[in-house]
């Protein structure tokens, strides 16, 4: 019977991210993961390599570290043989991390439409608000049954006109979303009727306009931050005038190390502009804390939409030995632990590291991993009534119970649970997008760097916290003087955790 077809795995040490350094003493586990380094060093890493007893095949396509974890492609079969060989190696599945930001309504039931041939249907047309221009590029998602997900829906053209064929010149909506691609806060409309030739209107992006960061932690001086450094791994940071970067590095398996920018999606560049933008409104946007050291670690290959957990554990270990001292990850999955991550997080602590991560947005459902990591704070994210226009999307997000102040709220989006160590600002995010543009998003994505700024602004005015050594008591201290900052809004804590950071 042939051989299966080959599959992507992570080999571990028995313990941890990296094995010791390898002595005549060290297990056989460890020396065997450096014996694979030094034959993929010394051939081209793609090639079928045997393992110490010529047993089985595997191809070693990457490698943290020349006795940590590697990335391999092996067939189920040699699989089996490779454990018996090593049977205290750790092999670990590939699985994939999306950014955290909230979902987009979407159509799941198709509700029922003129036929093809028939013609007719509803022309909408979409302008912007200030100008009528046309806004061309704008998803139109309207919802006759917005509980069953039942509707049509559609992207404008260049004049900013979308054909929806529902029967008949008018129909009833319960709910009209119109997503822009950028530039724009994004439409939503409840309860109308909506008739042939309709115009529906968005709000340009104001950059002068307080949104929910601006409002709990207003607008920064440029130094704030100073002498700390944060790693954003992510999708790519930049290019944006608003946004300095000193370095960082591409994990993902393939592709050019040289490029951390932007993938194509624009998610980590409005990630990084949250904690670290230095622009001044009515032209650009100012982060949190705008003096930090920005690194960038691209973990999504060019338009892809998922991250490996590989690619990932390689960015946390670049970031480390780059010495970060704050980690973003606004990304997260619906699986348990993966050991891969897991390790990654933990080896980052132990080197006095410490690591912010998105909470997730399944509609108030369990904290997702990594964010649930015993060894990260995970963030949930936090909204504020006035903070965005009306009939925007974020009215959507709106959900009880109120906090102390009956305008704060934790979003309907967020993921909530026992995990929870802090919120932060989540809702309508003004901050940079690729190419000197802006955007409006909402989640835990844009919650967590929020979390991040206001830390790196905490740990500034602790400057013996970062001379400390790097070890494990280090990033121990962080998390405590970090979590102590914070003050409750009056919800319960497995909304907030703590609360929000004040500075």
């Amino acid at each position: 019977m042939p051989k299966a077809a080959t599959q992507q795995f992570i080999l571990l040490p028995p313990r941890g991210f990296t094995a010791g350094v390898v002595t005549a003493s060290t297990p056989a586990t460890e020396s065997f993961l450096a014996s694979l380094e030094k034959v993929r060093l010394a051939t081209n890493q793609t090639k079928a390599l045997s393992t110490a007893k010529v047993t089985t095949k595997l191809r070693v396509l990457d490698s943290i570290n020349e006795n940590g974890a590697k990335l391999i492609e092996i067939s189920p079969d040699d699989l089996s043989d490779l454990r018996a060989e090593q049977p205290g190696l750790r092999v670990v599945p590939v699985v994939y991390y999306y950014p955290a930001t909230a979902p987009r309504a979407e159509v799941a039931v198709r509700a029922k439409a003129r036929a093809a041939t028939a013609g007719g249907g509803l022309t909408l047309k979409v302008v912007a608000k200030d100008s009528g221009a046309p806004v061309a590029g704008a998803t139109v998602v309207a919802f006759t049954n917005f509980a069953k997900r039942a509707g049509l829906q559609g992207t404008t053209n260049k004049s900013g006109s979308v054909k929806l064929k529902f029967p008949g010149s008018s129909v009833k909506l319960e709910r009209l979303y119109i997503y822009a691609e950028g530039g724009f806060w994004n439409g939503l409309r409840k309860n109308l009727k909506v008739k042939d030739g309709a115009r529906f209107e968005l709000l340009p992006i104001d950059l002068s306009f307080t949104d929910s960061v601006r409002f709990f932690y207003g607008n920064s001086d440029l130094t704030v931050g100073q002498s700390v450094k944060v790693g954003i791994i992510d999708t790519g940071v930049g290019p944006h005038r608003d946004l300095v970067v000193e370095g960082g590095e591409n994990t993902v398996q393939g592709e050019d190390p040289a490029d951390f920018t932007n993938n194509g999606e624009g998610h980590g560049t409005h990630v990084a502009g949250i904690v670290a933008a230095r622009g001044t409104a009515p032209t650009g946007v100012r982060g949190i804390a705008p003096g930090v050291t920005l690194r960038a670690y691209r973990v999504f290959g060019r338009n892809a939409q998922g991250a490996s957990n590989f690619a990932i554990a390689k960015a946390i270990d670049r970031a480390v030995a780059d010495g970060c001292d704050l980690i973003n990850m606004s990304l997260g999955g619906p699986g348990p632990e993966d050991p891969a991550t897991h390790s990654a997080i933990t080896d980052a602590r132990a080197k006095g590291t410490l690591i912010i991560v998105a909470a997730g947005n399944d509609s108030r459902s369990p904290v997702s991993f990594p964010a649930a990591d015993s060894m990260a704070l995970a963030v949930s994210a936090l909204g504020r009534v006035g903070t965005f226009p009306s009939n925007t999307t974020e009215v959507g997000d709106v959900a009880p119970p109120p906090g102390s102040d009956k305008k704060n709220f934790i979003a309907e989006f967020s993921n909530v649970g026992p995990e929870i160590d802090l919120t932060g600002p989540g809702v309508g995010v003004i901050s940079t997008f690729p190419d000197d543009a802006f955007a409006v998003l909402d989640g835990t994505s844009m919650a967590s760097p929020a979390v991040t700024g206001a830390a790196a602004k905490v740990l500034v005015t602790n400057p013996t916290l970062l001379a400390l050594p790097r070890t494990q008591a280090r990033s121990d201290q962080f998390a405590s003087v970090v979590l102590n900052a914070a003050k409750t809004l009056g919800f319960p804590a497995t909304l907030e955790g703590q609360g929000l950071i004040k500075i």
